[in-house]
């Protein structure tokens, strides 16, 4: 079996590409288990040397936009990859910040991508990593108390618009079996590893991964903010459960909620003292930032994943847990 990741190189997509090397077989779709063969990371940045050096792993580095549009005579998707990750995407604050990079990289790409699926006339499998920012909380439209996998997603900034076209993009090339689509909608994932990123959701890691290096951080959101949050490992479990599960386990077309604990930024806080003692703790600045604050407290915190459960999929039991899982990979 031959998989293509998209953002392969990137921490997700690394880890995903570790897992399955480590795995060697994949049951797609409810078939046998297939060994596998090959995986191809496509990312703008060369993989990690560790990944790069496995004979399995063919990396293609570049634009995927560009990459795309080179067409058959350098394919991003073959007629023999059975098994499509796509992960690749602006993230959130700069979506915000710069309208035309976000529809680039997060709407252009998945048509681009789906294309080249539908050309192949071999409907793969497509996982498409989608957000918890579909959801939007507004005055003219309150969400409700707890999300569930039916709720009407209803976007608030550009990242969740992009996403949610995205979702719909793949249900309707499923639909007409272009390829076998599987619309994930990922939580906030904490705590990664390395430096801040973009997106207006960094800080849940940064307030955790900073002052356990001795690095001061800030929280720009209210202690009371709640979040959505899942675990690196259990979100690369999920990815790969999505795969693996039948047509008529996965049910519609529409996304499926990854599960999610539900905690506050000052239960994080708690839970960092707890396991790294007060000194660690009290690097946190609490710094109000209203532009972060405005995109954060707009998504919803509470999440009832029941299509995820049925696939046996759960969220870590706390976060003490996660900060213990980050300080043993560290």
């Amino acid at each position: 079996m031959n998989i293509v990741i998209t953002g392969g190189a990137g921490f997700l997509g690394a880890r995903l590409a570790r897992a399955l090397l480590a795995r060697g077989q994949l049951a797609l779709a409810g078939a046998p288990a297939q060994t596998i063969q090959k995986i191809t990371l496509v990312d703008q940045i060369a993989p990690p040397a560790d990944l790069a050096a496995d004979p399995r792993v063919r990396a293609m580095v570049g634009d995927l936009n560009a990459l795309l549009a080179a067409g058959p005579a350098r394919p991003v998707v073959g007629a023999d990859d059975a098994l499509v990750f796509h992960l690749a995407a602006a993230v959130s604050g700069e979506c915000e910040a710069d309208f035309d990079l976000g529809m680039r990289s997060n709407l252009d790409t998945i048509r681009g991508l789906l294309e080249a699926c539908r050309h192949l006339k071999t409907a793969p499998t497509l996982v498409f990593a989608s957000s918890l920012a579909v959801f939007g909380n507004s005055p003219e439209q309150p969400l409700p108390a707890v999300i569930t996998d039916t709720t009407l997603p209803t976007p608030q900034n550009s990242y969740g618009i992009q996403k949610f076209i995205g979702e719909q993009l793949v249900a309707d090339y499923g639909r007409k079996g272009f390829v076998r689509g599987r619309n994930v909608r990922l939580m906030t994932v904490s705590v990664r590893p390395g430096k801040p990123n973009g997106a207006a959701s960094s800080f849940f890691s940064g307030m955790i991964r900073e002052p356990l290096a001795g690095i001061r951080a800030v929280c720009p959101v209210p202690p009371d903010t709640a979040v959505a949050l899942l675990s690196p490992s259990r979100t690369i479990t999920s990815l790969i459960r999505s795969a693996e599960a039948s047509d008529k386990e996965w049910g519609a077309r529409t996304a499926i909620n990854f599960p999610a604990l539900t905690t506050t930024v000052a239960d994080m806080a708690k839970a960092l003292e707890r396991v790294a003692g007060p000194k660690v703790a009290s690097l946190i600045d609490w710094t109000p930032d209203p532009v972060i604050a405005k995109i954060v407290l707009s998504w919803p915190a509470r999440v009832d994943a029941e299509r995820a459960r049925g696939l046996g999929l759960l969220p870590d039991a706390d976060f003490d847990a996660i900060i213990a899982e980050y300080l043993s990979e560290t």
